[in-house]
């Protein structure tokens, strides 16, 4: 309903999250604290829009079950290292993809010097930018 009401092309969604068993079970759904609402929530917005150029997906937190969320259609996850991620890690990828213009496409590379732990933190497919340049005459 909020995707409807706000219509977003670029959509955040973080919070807390954490393997149970430390060090095991990276395949299990089961050993992640919140991880299952990350990926749900990628599915439904991706139903909402299925076009990763459009609407561009951020998702996880720490220590989360980052190639289930990348499955579910999330252009940008954490945690490939299942590590504590900065809270400011997504706001550094959200900006990104903000702040670059349409015609570029913004890859892990172009962002992961700006992260605290670089791709261990964060990973993803890319996006392109969302940066639009609009000439009006006079």
């Amino acid at each position: 309903m909020l995707l409807e009401k706000y219509k977003p092309d670029i959509l955040v969604i973080t919070g807390h999250d954490g393997m149970i068993k430390k060090g095991t079970k990276y395949n299990d759904i089961y050993n992640y604290r919140n991880s299952i609402y990350f990926i749900n929530s990628v599915i439904e917005a991706r139903k909402w829009n299925s076009m990763g150029r459009d609407l561009v997906i951020f998702a996880g937190a720490c220590q989360s079950y980052y190639e289930a969320i990348m499955d579910a259609g999330a252009n940008f996850a954490s945690s490939p290292g299942r590590i504590l991620i900065d809270f400011m890690d997504p706001l550094i990828v959200a900006e990104k993809i903000a702040l670059t213009d349409e015609s570029k496409y913004v890859t892990i590379s172009d962002i992961e010097n700006e992260l605290r732990d670089g791709i261990k933190g964060v990973n993803g497919i890319g996006a392109m930018g969302k940066k639009k340049i609009i000439v009006t005459k006079m």
